[in-house]
């Protein structure tokens, strides 16, 4: 996957928008609430939210760290594209998302679909 494989992904998902936070990093967000993050000049990051329990694992393995700022939150942040498959991009990105969706309100939920 690359930048443009990414965010063609996000905006497939429903209720997502996209902006440029920070100066350079593109931000993907549902109802306003960023599920994921990545870096629009040079080197590539991708941060995104993960399940509790994954957090640990992935944060510790090759090319994955705590995501700064966010680890608390538990966020990852992926140091390199070749890290994923497409299909594990898409699957920890949608993840992300479902995680981020879940906790809004169920009105705007069901208003997203």
């Amino acid at each position: 996957m690359h930048i443009e494989a990414l965010r063609d992904f996000c905006l497939s998902l429903p209720g997502v928008t996209e902006d440029i936070k920070w100066g350079a990093d593109l931000c993907f967000s549902v109802d306003s609430k960023m599920f994921c993050i990545t870096s629009t000049e040079a080197p590539h990051t991708v941060s995104f939210k993960v399940k509790a329990e994954e957090f640990e694992e992935l944060a510790s393995s090759a090319n994955i760290i705590p995501a700064p700022y966010m680890a608390r939150n538990k966020w990852v942040q992926v140091q390199a594209w070749s890290r994923f498959t497409d299909e594990q991009w898409e699957y920890y990105v949608k993840q992300s998302y479902e995680i981020v969706k879940s906790k809004l309100p169920k009105k705007v939920q069901q208003a997203i679909g």
